[in-house]
């Protein structure tokens, strides 16, 4: 079956985090995900208040943009929150927008080197190995975590066939893009199943979500937001029904969670909350 969630866009006040998480999980959703875009809510603030504030449901905090933490104080935060909240965070790294990079001079000249000297360091360190490299952008000296979480699932993600090609090959699941279209979900879904390590690597994909009046409005201004100028393959729009066909039609792609995207301005989070809730209980 293929799991429903749905992200807690940075379009939205913090403010609101708990009671949107509460909902979630009350209306019966797999996953609850946050993007961590700059600059906007911090991630692993956000994720831990999620977990705390609530007691069944899995939240991802997708993508951590490895140039902006230190390796070995994110292993720290990582593995202390899946020791507080077992089999619930699903913890996902990628290259970060490199404009954003630039802006707070953490952009580095070869992005893949990085996120593979990343991804390799972080991943040794929640297994509770003692890592010790020199690399081009990653350095530690005999590094072990005290309380490590070797049991865990590491996410990576990111656009771009060697991207998700290391992606597949070195982690338990790949994050993809927002408003990717079905050509594109195809194309990234195929070079995930040639790469994966494991025949259960998980894919995530965010699909753009609106229902109730003006709904197709609210799409079209989304996806202009996003640079495209059609809604086609990107979207999907109406109720509970057309939402649980569209998870179950991209799930025949290969995705194994959809994560619905509400718009920028979605003016009844709750509302469409209440409405994926339907899904998933029309999916299970």
């Amino acid at each position: 079956m293929t799991r429903l969630g749905i992200v807690f866009t940075p379009a939205h006040d913090p403010a609101r985090l708990i009671t949107a998480a509460r909902a979630a999980e009350k209306a019966g959703l797999h996953e609850f995900w946050l993007w961590e875009d700059c600059f906007s809510h911090g991630g692993l603030t956000t994720a831990a208040t999620v977990l705390a504030s609530t007691e069944r449901i899995q939240v991802g905090l997708g993508l951590m943009p490895a140039p902006l933490r230190n390796v070995a104080l994110c292993a720290m935060e990582v593995a202390s929150l899946h020791r507080l909240f077992p089999g619930r965070f699903l913890a996902g790294a990628g290259h970060g927008v490199q404009h954003w990079m630039g802006q707070v001079g953490a952009r580095v000249a070869s992005p893949m080197t990085l996120l593979d000297e990343y991804s390799t360091a972080l991943q040794a360190l929640l297994r509770g190995e003692e890592v010790t490299v020199d690399g081009r952008y990653v350095s530690l000296d005999a590094v072990q975590l005290q309380w490590p979480a070797p049991d865990e699932p590491f996410f990576l993600g990111g656009t771009g066939p060697k991207t998700l090609r290391y992606a597949a090959s070195h982690s338990d699941g790949t994050l993809f893009a927002a408003a990717m279209s079905d050509d594109e979900l195809a194309a990234s879904c195929a070079e995930v199943s040639a790469a994966r390590r494991s025949a259960d690597h998980r894919v995530i994909a965010p699909r753009l979500v609106a229902v109730g009046a003006g709904a197709d409005d609210r799409i079209r201004d989304e996806v202009a937001r996003w640079g495209k100028s059609d809604a086609s393959g990107l979207a999907v729009t109406g109720g509970a029904a057309e939402v649980a066909d569209e998870v179950a039609r991209l799930g025949h792609l290969g995705i194994t969670t959809v994560v619905a995207h509400p718009t920028d301005d979605e003016p009844d989070l709750e509302g469409l909350i209440e409405v994926l809730g339907q899904t998933a209980a029309a999916l299970r």
